[in-house]
């Protein structure tokens, strides 16, 4: 059995999405013949709220061994809030302290956060262990350039600075490593476009996928009270899960879709939206849908839920829905971590995404409408065309949101599920080794 140290700074019990790529990933990588120790931040360093149930959902017989990582509050008056900034320190003592006493075959190192992968240019000449770096975002992407953290979401002084640091040090770590693995094609583009180098390195596509044995784990779970009545007779679509700045162009297609709808059918007065996590902070109350709803006229059947919900919590809440929605980004990489989760609650989808997106061809080779509904667009705004497009699917949906089992063929994505990507990240690992 080969060896590989596995850093991932999100890890359960915290319940961000990052902490969902090494959880899945890890425990299947034995059965390939790589045998993982995960290297992470004790719970103390995470800033939002922690899942014990999330962390119960990790395998006892992984191995887990945690690094420690300066405390927000002895970091932010300094303007050090990055958690890749804070655990930086103890992060490389501990892979070094790992390193030096035991033999391993490989180091795989996820971002985000971005700044640890910086460890790896290090860690292998020290050592001279292989470097696999993964993306489950881009490094340098549109944060910075079209979007930032100023006023309405437009790039900032501080999000410009971000970006130029980004660029600045990507080719550093880029440049050490063996092999690049990332969630899409789309983000491997985007690297190799940035740095011409890159593409001389071995690469793998291993998007965010699935483990069926997550939903047996919510069947255990007394159900959750509130939110919404499943039995109203009323239509409620659901969307969980961030609601980025690069997504607001999606969600004002879907709302003036929903306007149109309910102004050419009475029986779209039926429909319900609700949204929950937008904000992907555990504790908020900035609102990102509502405004946008109220402009749009349909805010009486909208509701937003900013706070993160705890990962069960969001499952729980897909299987209630009457219908799930899916909403992409005006950028061509982007793919869903939500996208399985949905598919696997087996309740009907209304899906809107760049055509682009590798979501799109993974909808179309496994799933058939009237169960899941598609509808595509291209770079810009969407056009009034695409309006027309979803206020009809939103019409079907609210005359007949039914889910028929044989429209979604799970069997075809066995490739994207959390065993066959760990096959495939491991045949990565078995090449740099080698």
């Amino acid at each position: 059995m080969r060896r590989v140290l596995m850093v991932s700074p999100h890890f359960p019990p915290d319940s961000s999405a990052a902490s969902h790529r090494v959880r899945l990933l890890a425990p299947h990588l034995d059965a390939c013949g790589w045998t993982p120790t995960v290297v992470t931040l004790e719970p103390s360093a995470y800033e939002g709220r922690l899942d014990p149930d999330l962390a119960a959902l990790v395998p006892s017989t992984l191995r887990v061994v945690r690094a420690h990582a300066w405390r927000p509050g002895s970091t932010r008056w300094a303007g050090l809030g990055d958690l890749g900034v804070r655990a930086f320190t103890g992060l490389r003592q501990t892979c070094r302290a790992l390193l030096s006493r035991e033999r391993f075959d490989a180091l795989f190192i996820t971002v985000y956060p971005v700044y640890p992968a910086l460890l790896g240019p290090g860690l292998k000449a020290e050592f001279r262990v292989p470097f696999v770096l993964d993306y489950q975002d881009p490094w340098v992407g549109a944060w910075g350039e079209s979007v930032g953290g100023g006023p309405g979401g437009v790039p900032d002084w501080k999000s410009r600075a971000s970006r130029r640091l980004g660029a600045w040090l990507e080719p550093r770590a880029v440049g050490a490593a063996d092999a690049i693995v990332a969630v899409s094609q789309g983000t491997i583009d985007g690297i190799v476009e940035r740095i011409p180098d890159a593409g001389r390195l071995p690469h793998g596509v291993i998007p965010l996928g699935f483990e069926a044995a997550d939903f047996e784990a919510l069947e255990r779970r007394p159900p959750i009270a509130g939110h919404f009545d499943p039995a109203d007779g009323l239509v409620h679509l659901c969307y969980v899960g961030t609601l980025l700045p690069t997504g607001i162009d999606t969600l004002r297609l879907l709302l003036r879709a929903l306007e149109r709808a309910r102004r050419e059918d009475p029986a779209a007065a039926r429909l319900r939206l609700h949204f929950f996590g937008t904000s992907n902070q555990s504790q908020a109350d900035a609102y990102r849908v509502l405004p946008i709803a109220s402009a749009c006229g349909v805010a009486d059947v909208v509701t937003e839920m900013p706070g993160r919900l705890d990962y069960l919590d969001a499952l729980a809440v897909l299987a209630r829905a009457s219908g799930i929605l899916l909403l992409g980004s005006s950028e061509r990489h982007y793919t869903a971590s939500k996208l399985y989760p949905a598919l696997l609650a087996k309740r009907p989808i209304l899906a809107l995404f760049h055509e682009a997106s590798s979501v799109v061809s993974i909808l179309q080779a496994a799933t058939s409408e009237p169960s899941v509904r598609v509808v595509t667009y291209g770079d810009g705004p969407p056009t009034d065309a695409r309006t027309a497009d979803v206020a009809s699917h939103l019409r079907a949906v609210a005359a007949n949101c039914a889910y028929h089992a044989g429209d979604v063929v799970l069997a075809r994505l066995d490739d994207v599920s959390a065993r066959g990507l760990a096959r495939q990240l491991a045949a990565v690992f078995d090449r740099v080794a080698a």
